[in-house]
C-alpha cells in the first residue's frame, strides 16, 4: 500500500472556539466536506469507537497523544523522532527536546527510521519538499543543523531536493506555491504553482513512491505568531492543495496520512506549543483504513490511548499490503 505522509508542524486538536482556534474559523471546504462537515477539533461529533474523533466511508479521524508521559510542552525534534522511529524518543530522554534534533537524538535517528527501513528494503522513499540553496549554505557554515526530517533523510542516503529540483517540477516548496521563494528568498526565477496545481503535483510525485512524506512547518510558525487573519489564509490555502491533491487520488491505491508532532496552532491564544492531543487524518478506502488502524492497535497494545510512537509500526504492517 502506498502511503503519502503529509506532516503538519504543530497543529493539535482544540476547542471549539472561533476566538482561538483557526480550525474553527477558516473556511475549509474540501477537508470539511471529506468529514461531513465537521471541523478538526477534539470534540466536534461523535467518537464511534475508543480512537476515533469520527470516521465514514473516506476519511477517518483520530487523536494522538504527543506528550508521550513526560511533563512539560511537546517538542517538534524529539515528537518527529518519535513519529519516524516508533521510539519514546521523550521518555528515552527524560524530557521533550527541541526544535533542532541534539546529539542524543541525532544517535536515536542513526539507529533507524520509516526512511532506512524503506530505502534499505527497496520499497521506496521520497521527502517532496525543495530546500532552497541558502538553507544548504547555512549547513556547510554551521549556522544551523538540518532538522529531524531532512537529516533522517539523510541517514538514510536519500538525496534532499534542491532548487533545480524544484525548477524541473520534483519537488514542491514548504508554501505548495513557491510564492516566498520570490518573496522572502528573492529567487525571481522561480516557477509559481496555483493551489490547484500544486495539489495536482503532490499526487503525481507520490504516486511512483511506496512512501512520500511532505513537511509543512508553516503551520507551527503561525501558531507561534499568533496572528488570526494568517493563521486562516495559511489553512485555507492548504485546504484548497488537499482538494486538487483529494480529486485525483485514488483511495483504493494507498492513504494519505496527515498528523503532527505536537500542539500550537489550534491555540492561538499562547505562542507556546500545547499538550492537546494531535489530530490523524487519514484518507483512503475502508479496506486501507481498516489495515492501517490494525497496525495502529497493534502498535499500541494495552495502552487506551494512541500516540506519536504507532505510526511507525503502522506504516510498516500497511507496506506488507501491496495495491
Amino acid at each position: 500500500m502506498k502511503i503519502l505522509f503529509i506532516f503538519m508542524d504543530g497543529v493539535g486538536l482544540g476547542d471549539n472556539d472561533p476566538e482561538i482556534n483557526p480550525f474553527i474559523r477558516a473556511h475549509m471546504p474540501n477537508l470539511e466536506n471529506l468529514l461531513d462537515g465537521r471541523k478538526i477539533s477534539a470534540h466536534d461529533g461523535p467518537r464511534p469507537s475508543k480512537m476515533a474523533i469520527f470516521q465514514n466511508g473516506c476519511a477517518s479521524l483520530l487523536s494522538l497523544d504527543a506528550c508521550l508521559g513526560i511533563d512539560g510542552l511537546p517538542q517538534s525534534a524529539s515528537g518527529q523522532a518519535s513519529l519516524l522511529t516508533g521510539k519514546n524518543v521523550a521518555g528515552m530522554l527524560g524530557m521533550h527536546d527541541g526544535p533542532k534534533p541534539s546529539p542524543q537524538v541525532m544517535d536515536i535517528l542513526k539507529e533507524g527510521t520509516l526512511f532506512q527501513h524503506f530505502n534499505h528494503n527497496h520499497m521506496g522513499a521520497t521527502v517532496l519538499n525543495a530546500y532552497p540553496p541558502r538553507y544548504f549554505k547555512s549547513i556547510e557554515r554551521g549556522y544551523k543543523l538540518p532538522g529531524v526530517i531532512a537529516l533522517s533523510a539523510l541517514y538514510a542516503g536519500m538525496q534532499v531536493k534542491t532548487k533545480d529540483d524544484l525548477q524541473l517540477g520534483e519537488a514542491i516548496s514548504v508554501d505548495f506555491t513557491a510564492q516566498g521563494w520570490r518573496d522572502h528568498l528573492g529567487l525571481h526565477d522561480t516557477p509559481i504553482l496555483e493551489p490547484f496545481q500544486a495539489g495536482e503535483r503532490l499526487f503525481a510525485l507520490a504516486h511512483g513512491c511506496q512512501l512520500a512524506f511532505f513537511e509543512y512547518w508553516l503551520s507551527d510558525v503561525a501558531g507561534h505568531q499568533q496572528d488570526m487573519p494568517a493563521a486562516c489564509n495559511l489553512l485555507e490555502l492548504f485546504d484548497a492543495v488537499m482538494g486538487s491533491l483529494l480529486r485525483c487520488w485514488n483511495d483504493e491505491e494507498g492513504l494519505i496520512l496527515i498528523t503532527s508532532d505536537h500542539g500550537n496552532l489550534e491555540d492561538l491564544s499562547t505562542r507556546h506549543h500545547t499538550r492537546n492531543n494531535v489530530p490523524l487524518l487519514l484518507v483512503g478506502s475502508q479496506s486501507n483504513r481498516e489495515i492501517f488502524t490494525r497496525g495502529l492497535v497493534q502498535a499500541s497494545g494495552t495502552r487506551q490511548e494512541l500516540n506519536l510512537t504507532d505510526i511507525a509500526p503502522a506504516i510498516l504492517n500497511s507496506a506488507e499490503h501491496p495495491r
